[in-house]
């Protein structure tokens, strides 16, 4: 494994929030198109975006050699389909429950998750925390104990977002692969299911005489979930999983930011309750993360 760098770790893990807060306006961009059908037009725009970007930034012979464990390695090979399939179900599960009517429940599944990703760190890697991090997991704690109050939401969707991401981390590490060549393979190896979801959920009939889409929407999509999710997954071999665990909370505050000021919605009292101690496990943090940016430099 690298060494943790965490300047640029932050950096790719900031970026990526913005671009998954990006993606819920985009996803607008692809009426009449479902949940589903953006789902799975997703991986198969975004399969052959990642391959490319490997090609464009020489990364051809760690694929070639990843590939080759796979072959080789009993345990890689198991490893890279159940981490493939731990991301499809995260992808999954967030275009689902808004059709579903259980996207509370995958929110509070997103206020959870930096807290699980934290103790990852704490008790599975040893990760030491400062007093600044402790401070930003109490105030987050706060914040997620006042949102599960008031929903009373801890259902399976919940818990598949809270407990699924850090298993898929632990497994990335433990794959021991660059990053973005390990997401092009799990793209790649989610490629089938999407062709057939798209195949088979009649997407092809509304997308039928859509110019606008196959020439600009869609290869936008793929384009935008590859730099997104490739920064995503950089980030977290660059970070201590305690640290990239409370980066966690950037992007939750960065969808509500877009929601008040895009998408027209309003924030309650109650949400405010919520948000504001997670606001500030934010700003902790970015305390923090400057601090190790100083020390870096030094």
């Amino acid at each position: 494994m690298s060494a943790y760098q965490p300047g640029r770790g932050i950096a790719f893990s900031v970026g990526a929030s913005a671009l998954f807060a990006l993606l819920s306006v985009y996803a607008k961009l692809l009426a009449p198109l479902s949940g589903l059908d953006i789902f799975a037009w997703r991986v198969l725009w975004t399969a052959p975006g990642a391959l490319t970007l490997i090609a464009l930034r020489s990364r051809l012979p760690e694929l070639g050699t990843l590939a080759t464990r796979a072959v080789t390695e009993r345990w890689t090979a198991l490893a890279l389909i159940v981490s493939a399939a731990l991301l499809g179900m995260q992808l999954w599960v967030f275009l689902w429950a808004p059709l579903h009517g259980r996207m509370l429940e995958v929110s509070l599944g997103y206020f959870l998750l930096p807290l699980t990703m934290v103790l990852t760190g704490r008790f599975y890697y040893r990760e030491r925390l400062d007093p600044l991090q402790w401070a930003a997991v109490g105030c987050a704690a706060i914040g997620v104990a006042h949102e599960l109050w008031v929903t009373g939401a801890f259902s399976w969707p919940t818990l598949l977002v809270a407990l699924g991401y850090p298993p898929y981390f632990v497994l990335r590490r433990k794959i021991n692969a660059d990053s973005l060549t390990a997401f092009a393979v799990e793209m790649t190896l989610l490629f089938p299911v999407a062709a057939v979801m798209a195949a088979t959920g009649g997407s092809l009939t509304l997308l039928a005489g859509r110019i606008d889409m196959w020439i600009l929407w869609l290869p936008g999509l793929g384009l935008l979930s590859t730099v997104a999710l490739g920064s995503y997954l950089k980030a977290s071999r660059l970070l201590p999983m305690a640290l990239f665990g409370i980066l966690g909370y950037v992007e939750p505050v960065l969808l509500v930011l877009v929601s008040v000021t895009l998408l027209g919605e309003h924030l309650s009292a109650t949400q405010f309750a919520t948000y504001v101690p997670i606001w500030l496990a934010v700003a902790l943090t970015a305390l923090h993360g400057a601090r190790l940016i100083r020390l870096q430099m030094r």
